[in-house]
């Protein structure tokens, strides 16, 4: 458990983030795909549901948000419905301001995904390009710099952080004594020289190092390149997907983090969570290593969610407050869990469940949770909190408490998620989950198993795995006691 990590989130209330950048509004459209259009080769998707979403410099602000803390956003839009659309979404949103800049010779930059099952079937952008009002954007900059702790440039090459704009905002920021967080996207990373911290994706830091090994080796290398080109920068973060985030700090040796997603379902907005979230931990006062460190947790979360989504100050107090090995991924709060199941399920895979103390593994959990998998592409476990457990089994159980009970699943390959439950039965988490899939050994009849009538009620099925003779914990303490 790592206490540091898990205090910061709490720090985040009554800090202010200053956003500048390219706002933008993410549409998504989801529907299914079942046949091929007769009027070309391509696929007919029957849309089934639309949802839009700030996006870009306002995905930034709204993850700030989403953090507790306070975001002013500050960038362009233009004088049609999507700007009005945009507006309306910051108004609605708590702990988000605006200053947007009008321009009614340009469009407000509008990207529209059409997504079947897991695949983006087809991405349109409405955008213009051409540089913004500098004067008006630096204006309103400086004029909500004193009141912020932290200052984030997110960059999407829209318009808004011209070449004048960036060295504008940073100069005015490092005056003010501000730590700079900068999303980059032009090849030309000395242009954010000043800075605190650049965060560029590996695509990016290979188009601006020439470095494109995605070794380990090859990243520090990167991060080194990139602390050469802008001598004033303290820090480099390489988010890396899958293999993780390399972290490049002046002076100090660099730092590997590893990938934390305990499923990846859409990485849309990923990067914005990432920003906000090393934005609050350095106003916070975190070292630039916890921060990344936590940034990179926020992030693991946030791709398993759909679309461009946020992750609150309680989801990552509560990923922050695990241990980060290859077990402990799998092991999720609630609201996290129920975010990872909505995931599954759009991709249209089966989702078990089963639950228990699981107080000493034997055998015989072992085969009824291999049982559980082969009948589901997906297996969540419920587990019984100490207490719980101490309330069905007495009160010299558990033998082993919840963390160790929680890590000793979460390592075996069929389960895919543990959620921890105080609640005497696990009703309550079915009613949340609604597994396709229910399962409990064959000690149990259908009519007995906690939450049968919930399952068979939508259409699922109730499983009642064979169990090995002779094989219990009751059974285990009493040969150990002898």
């Amino acid at each position: 458990m790592d206490d540091t990590l898990a205090d910061l989130p709490r720090a985040f209330a009554g800090k202010t983030v200053l956003v500048l950048g390219d706002v933008m509004l993410d549409r998504f459209i989801y529907g299914a795909v079942d046949r091929i259009s007769p009027e070309a080769p391509v696929p007919v998707i029957a849309v089934e549901k639309e949802t839009a979403m700030l996006g870009g410099a306002g995905n930034v602000a709204r993850n700030v948000a989403a953090l507790g803390a306070k975001a002013v956003l500050i960038g362009l839009v233009g004088r049609d419905d999507a700007g009005a659309t945009l507006r309306g979404m910051i108004d609605a949103e708590h702990g988000l301001e605006a200053e947007l800049i009008v321009d009614p010779k340009r469009r407000t930059t509008e990207k529209v995904r059409y997504i079947s099952g897991s695949h983006q079937m087809l991405r349109v952008d409405r955008e213009d390009r051409g540089p913004g009002d500098s004067e008006a954007l630096l204006a309103a900059f400086r004029g909500r710099l004193a009141s912020a702790d932290v200052v984030v440039l997110s960059d999407y090459a829209k318009g808004v952080l011209t070449p004048e704009v960036t060295r504008g905002a940073i100069d005015a920021a490092r005056a003010a004594g501000k730590p700079v967080i900068v999303d980059p996207k032009s090849r030309d990373l000395a242009r954010y020289d000043g800075a605190t911290l650049v965060k560029p994706n590996r695509k990016e830091a290979a188009e601006a190092t020439g470095i494109i090994d995605p070794s380990d080796e090859a990243s520090e290398e990167a991060g080194a390149a990139i602390l050469a080109m802008a001598p004033a920068l303290e820090a480099a973060l390489i988010t890396r997907g899958g293999a993780g985030m390399t972290l490049a700090a002046r002076g100090q040796a660099p730092i590997h983090l590893p990938a934390t997603a305990i499923e990846v379902f859409d990485v849309s907005g990923a990067g914005d969570t990432v920003a906000a979230t090393l934005a609050l931990a350095v106003a916070a006062g975190a070292s630039l290593a916890d921060a990344a460190r936590l940034a990179n947790l926020a992030g693991g979360l946030v791709v398993a969610k759909l679309g461009t989504d946020v992750v609150t100050a309680a989801e990552l107090t509560a990923r922050a407050g695990a241990a980060e090995g290859p077990a402990e991924v799998k092991i999720a709060d609630r609201d996290h869990a129920r975010s990872i199941v909505e995931g599954w399920r759009a991709r249209g895979l089966k989702v078990g469940f089963t639950n228990g103390c699981f107080d000493l593994l034997h055998p015989g959990h072992v085969s009824l949770l291999s049982q559980a998998k082969a009948a589901c592409d997906r297996l969540i476990v419920g587990l019984n909190t100490d207490a719980s457990v101490s309330k069905l089994k007495g009160p010299t159980r558990p033998v082993q408490k919840e963390h160790g009970r929680a890590t000793v699943l979460a390592s075996l390959s069929s389960v895919d998620l543990v959620v921890l439950f105080d609640e005497d039965t696990p009703l309550a988490l079915i009613e949340t989950f609604r597994p396709d899939v229910l399962v409990k050994g064959a000690d149990y009849t259908v009519e007995t198993v906690v939450g049968s009538d919930v399952v068979l009620g939508y259409g699922g099925k109730v499983l009642l795995a064979e169990l090995k003779p002779g094989q219990s914990t009751t059974n285990l303490i009493a040969r150990m006691n002898s």
